[in-house]
């Protein structure tokens, strides 16, 4: 079976969970037999991968030489990114025009030369990668269509036109999740177009299906929960512990409302007020990065926290191994891969009950992440009892082992088969 996939980035170009997940993902579908071909609005030249192949969409000469590879990348240029907001786009946008251009040259026509290549905005660029995928549906061969969120279901809508193809849509996170339920129209609307048109809905937790069927009038029948996974590996060579036995708190992932980081913050506040020794990491970056380094300050916790930036590759592991506790606060978490790699780092978690993954991971703490009394107990009992720290590492290091992307796949496949069968009919 070839699959005709639709994706904002791919490893190592990621940002945030959703490039682990189609990474893991389609390692999982070429277990399956399945051929992916990846389609992803922007390919850095100079990255290269051990099990992929990375091509431009404008290369007609496809090469096939690498024997793991997944089938191929396709590459739109454009400078979408995940989660991007209007504005961020518009600074990237004009960012990459300025590469290319002498000081003279942006000086007097930094817009005009950026329109050339990319949208005048978010929405125009996002109706650009729809008009791109038309050419790519043509062209390639295919059996079924997979999109990952929203900014690429108007490309798989364009390709089912175009192929009569089923349409398969994966939804990581809604509007709701991001926006913190202050969604954006025109994004809403998009979102709302994919579900709609598509055969069939893959949503990461049962969570996300309800909201897909609750706020956006979608048919259940076409609603099926595919939990993540998270890649095997070990990193056991990675230890990386901070000197004289302190006590560390981490907090890893994009810092903006929907991950909830001022709750973090909160609850940090009164475990300083029980152990005022307790360091708490925040590794990451996004829009309120400034204000909980403020914050911090102003509730006089500077010396307690440590702004570590956004990580990636192997310091990403390094910084669970680090950790005494890795806490997930997040106000909306449609899935959340980040408890399962600190499982696999042998670091317990504490989650928050609004998250798709505390619908199946058990040896784990679990609180409401407004509840910052809930979350400081609970932190200092990890902190402060070795029995329940040791037996949480235990039972988390063997569950994890039953998370591996070979059974989303296999989901995956049953849903591309579903969706071929009811187009037959």
């Amino acid at each position: 079976m070839r699959v005709l996939m639709f994706g904002w980035e791919f490893p190592p170009m990621a940002s945030g969970g959703l490039g682990t997940a189609c990474y893991g993902l389609t390692k999982g579908l070429k277990n399956q037999g399945a051929e992916v071909i990846f389609v992803m609005p922007r390919v850095s030249k100079d990255v290269t991968s051990s099990h992929v192949e990375l091509i431009s969409a404008y290369d007609t000469n496809v090469k096939r030489s690498m024997r793991e590879k997944i089938d191929e990348i396709i590459e739109i240029d454009s400078p979408l990114t995940p989660y991007m907001s209007n504005e961020e786009y518009l600074e990237r946008k004009n960012s990459l025009s300025s590469m290319h251009m002498s000081e003279e040259e942006i000086e007097h026509s930094r817009s005009d030369a950026s329109n050339k290549i990319y949208g005048r905005d978010l929405y125009s660029e996002v109706w650009r990668y729809r008009q791109k995928s038309m050419l790519i549906a043509l062209r390639k061969d295919y059996d079924i269509i997979h999109c990952h969120d929203w900014m690429t279901y108007g490309a798989g809508i364009e390709a089912k036109k175009i192929s009569g193809k089923p349409l398969v849509v994966h939804i990581h996170a809604t509007e709701f999740d991001r926006t913190g339920n202050n969604p954006n129209q025109y994004v809403y609307d998009l979102e709302r177009e994919g579900f709609h048109a598509a055969d069939i809905i893959l949503a990461v937790s049962n969570l996300t299906r309800n909201t897909v069927i609750e706020r956006y009038g979608v048919d259940p029948s076409k609603v099926i929960t595919v939990h993540n996974a998270v890649e095997q590996k070990d990193s056991s060579m990675l230890e990386h512990k901070l000197p004289n036995k302190t006590k560390v708190v981490l907090f890893l992932g994009r810092i903006t409302i929907q991950k909830g980081p001022d709750w973090f913050l909160y609850a940090a506040k009164k475990v300083l007020e029980h152990d005022p020794n307790v360091t708490f990491v925040v590794a990451g970056s996004g829009d309120m990065e400034n204000f909980m380094m403020r914050k911090a300050a102003e509730l006089g916790m500077s010396k307690n926290f440590l702004f570590a930036g956004f990580l990636k590759g192997d310091d990403i592991d390094r910084a669970y191994k680090m950790a005494d506790l890795y806490v997930m606060p997040s106000i909306s978490e449609p899935f959340g891969i980040t408890p399962l790699e600190s499982m696999r780092n042998g670091t317990p978690v504490l989650m928050s009950k609004q998250s798709g993954v505390s619908e199946v991971v058990r040896h784990c703490l679990k609180a409401d992440f407004w509840d910052v009394n809930d979350m400081a107990n609970k932190i200092i009992s990890v902190l402060e009892h070795a029995p329940l720290h040791s037996m949480l590492v235990a039972e988390g290091a063997q569950e994890v082992k039953r998370f591996t992307w070979d059974t989303p796949a296999k989901k995956c496949v049953d849903a591309y088969e579903k969706a071929l069968a009811s187009c037959r009919k």
